[in-house]
């Protein structure tokens, strides 16, 4: 088995910058993405795969000699209600059991914070912190080195990345909180090489660093 990085949903706000950071780490990364998906320059040149998320046989050919996959897909907001049941529930198992089937044992899965949770505004949007736990469900009952890292509001912004100080706690932990993205997509690298990370569920949000 080979220590290539699979990265699914790589075009995604997330994705695109975990795929970044694990290019900048030196690995070998293999980029997962639907057909129509766009991805920035910064990864033309990669190994990518697209294919069609419903189908399994394809995910079990694209994640063959992998030995790691980090899912960044999600369902995005959208008039279809029916899209976090798709993709965050369905989409997760079925990836799940591509893992299963092609021999990848190490899975960390980008959810989000309050993931479960029934009364929240954001289930709004087809119960989407509902569809999130049944796909972390999946993974956590698949027999596989599994870490569910559950961000909570994601910033586009880089500026001030050194300043910021993360703050992770266990399962059910935190209610609020912010993160830049760039922080999740390294923290869930980080978790890949950190065999104390392994069955665990890992919310995480940052704020400034005291003042020295």
């Amino acid at each position: 088995m080979g220590n290539i990085v699979a990265i699914s949903g790589a075009s995604g706000r997330t994705g695109f910058r975990i795929a970044e950071e694990a290019l900048a780490r030196g690995g070998a990364v293999r980029l997962l993405v639907r057909p129509t998906s766009k991805l920035p320059p910064s990864l033309a040149h990669c190994d990518v795969r697209r294919l069609d998320f419903g189908r399994l046989p394809q995910l079990v050919e694209a994640l063959a000699g992998c030995h790691s996959l980090v899912m960044a897909t999600g369902a995005r907001p959208s008039a279809n209600l029916l899209g976090p049941f798709q993709v965050d529930a369905q989409g997760v198992q079925r990836q799940v059991q591509a893992c299963q089937q092609a021999g990848v044992g190490r899975v960390v899965l980008v959810s989000s914070l309050c993931s479960g949770r029934f009364r929240h505004n954001l289930n709004l949007f087809g119960l989407i912190l509902v569809c999130k736990r049944w796909g972390e469900e999946a993974l956590e009952q698949s027999g596989l080195a599994w870490t569910v890292v559950r961000p909570g509001g994601l910033k586009e912004g880089e500026a001030d990345l050194e300043q910021q100080e993360l703050v992770v706690s266990g399962a059910n932990t935190q209610q609020q909180g912010v993160i830049p993205r760039r922080l999740v997509a390294r923290y869930c690298l980080e978790c890949l090489d950190n065999p104390g990370a392994i069955r665990q569920v890992l919310e995480i949000t940052s704020k400034p660093r005291p003042a020295a």
